[in-house]
């Protein structure tokens, strides 16, 4: 069988229990994504929820990471930029295995506890469109990880 699209574990949590994501219902768009670590976010913090997955897809598409509702109204929780983008070839990079982190912000005032297995983010794969010339314009090759495309401070 081709694969098409799909997650996977990264190798350092093969043996944790990390369950891969799957749509809960018929009519679900996204594909439930939990916390493979318990995480406890005081109020104000920014964290990289780790979640054990990498994900793989076709050349044209990227995973959409929303957070989850009811997480964010129960608990003031955002995502950092709001969406992440998981780019096709963030899979089997050499920085860090493609490993999804959910970058994640306590709005509250009180701390939070995602403990391992809770759902904390959902994730949407979604074809893109190219502008005119995008293939004659010259392009890198992923060399890393997180901010690897990019500045990161």
């Amino acid at each position: 069988m081709k694969r098409i699209r799909g997650f996977e574990l990264i190798a350092d949590y093969s043996d944790r229990g990390v369950e891969l994501p799957v749509r809960k219902t018929h009519g679900s768009a996204g594909y439930d994504i939990a916390a493979a670590e318990n995480v406890c976010l005081q109020p104000g913090q920014l964290a990289g929820i780790p979640t054990g997955l990498k994900a793989y897809m076709q050349p044209d598409e990227y995973l959409a990471i929303h957070i989850r509702s009811s997480l964010a109204i129960k608990n003031r929780l955002y995502l950092a930029n709001s969406q992440g983008i998981i780019d096709s070839d963030y899979y089997d990079n050499p920085d860090n295995e493609g490993h999804i982190l959910i970058g994640v912000v306590n709005g509250g005032s009180t701390e939070v506890m995602l403990p391992q297995g809770m759902r904390i983010a959902q994730g949407i794969f979604c074809r893109y469109l190219r502008a005119d010339a995008d293939e004659q314009a010259e392009k890198q090759a992923r060399s890393g990880g997180i901010g690897s495309t990019g500045f990161v401070e």
